[in-house]
């Protein structure tokens, strides 16, 4: 059996890992800030050590003799940003991704994997152009971030480690995600496009995310990064029309952008980004999707 170590093993889709990963008979360990509380809420896992991911390496028994780390951690980039959300954005995904490193560094028998998260904020603004795996990184403050991020991650090649960074879209799913932001306003009949409603949104349903994270894991010829995006996007306008259908729900009130940023501030630039990326190397690595439309998935979530 592989012992596999995850970090952030109690969020959205670091369950549905743990989940995903016990049923198919792995030794899922992890690691929490919170231990007492990731033992509540995963049940019957492996080991649950504490760690604070911004100050301090792994816990020696956590990394040793582990196969793989799926590191998933980092504080949710919704909300409204003021200088300290962003630090704590940036931080929890730089500072505990040089500190898993850095562990992995100071152990005999070493991890043969990192499966690192990472996000489609690296590539910033795409207009109506399609973005792939091989588009160079944007420079606004999330692309820097995920750059930071994907750098850290990949110093673990220096040590014979392999890594994969799993750029992850805006993620569907019940209990969290985007889906779940938005999910309110729409069912009680008031939701709408946002903004022009024009930009491009790289969705994809959350068991496909589980799915290429795994499908990483599993692959040992895999390197590098993944989209993990659907391989049909959809604009703003499309996505809203699928989801009042599927609700049946009318959805003629949009919201214009002055009216996000009232709301969210500085977050509102992020989320009336237009990004068209596809997942053309996360296909030929022969990933084949479970959802492909997003009448397809939100069908199957809603």
């Amino acid at each position: 059996m592989k012992k596999i170590l995850v970090t952030g093993g109690t969020g959205f889709i670091g369950k549905k890992v743990c989940d995903t990963l016990h049923n198919k008979d792995y030794d899922v360990n992890v690691v929490s800030r919170n231990p007492e509380k990731a033992k509540a809420e995963l049940g019957q896992l492996g080991e649950i050590h504490g760690w604070n991911p911004e100050t301090e390496q792994l816990p020696t028994e956590a990394i040793s003799d582990t196969n793989a780390v799926i590191h998933l951690a980092g504080e949710t980039i919704a909300g409204r940003w003021n200088s300290e959300k962003k630090r704590r954005i940036r931080d929890s995904r730089v500072l505990s991704t040089r500190n898993l490193v850095e562990s992995c560094a100071n152990v005999e028998s070493k991890p043969t994997a990192l499966i690192c998260a990472s996000a489609i904020g690296l590539y910033g603004d795409s207009g109506d152009n399609s973005f792939t795996e091989e588009t160079p990184p944007g420079t606004d403050y999330l692309a820097e971030v995920c750059k930071e991020w994907e750098t850290e991650a990949y110093k673990a090649s220096e040590l014979g480690i392999r890594v994969v960074t799993v750029r992850i879209g805006l993620v569907l799913g019940l209990g969290g995600g985007m889906l779940q932001q938005v999910l309110t306003p729409f069912r009680i009949g008031v939701g709408g496009k946002l903004g022009s409603g024009q930009q491009w949104m790289s969705w994809i349903h959350v068991d496909d995310v589980v799915g290429i994270i795994l499908h990483a894991l599993e692959n040992g010829s895999i390197n590098g990064a993944l989209n993990a995006t659907a391989p049909v996007p959809v604009r703003n306008i499309e996505f809203t029309k699928a989801l009042g259908s599927v609700l049946r729900k009318p959805t003629m009130l949009p919201v214009p952008n002055f009216g996000l940023k009232l709301m969210m501030g500085e977050f509102a630039d992020f989320v009336l980004l237009s990004q068209k990326v596809l997942p053309e190397k996360t296909e030929a690595t022969g990933y084949e999707f479970q959802f492909t439309t997003i009448d397809s998935a939100l069908s199957d979530l809603l």
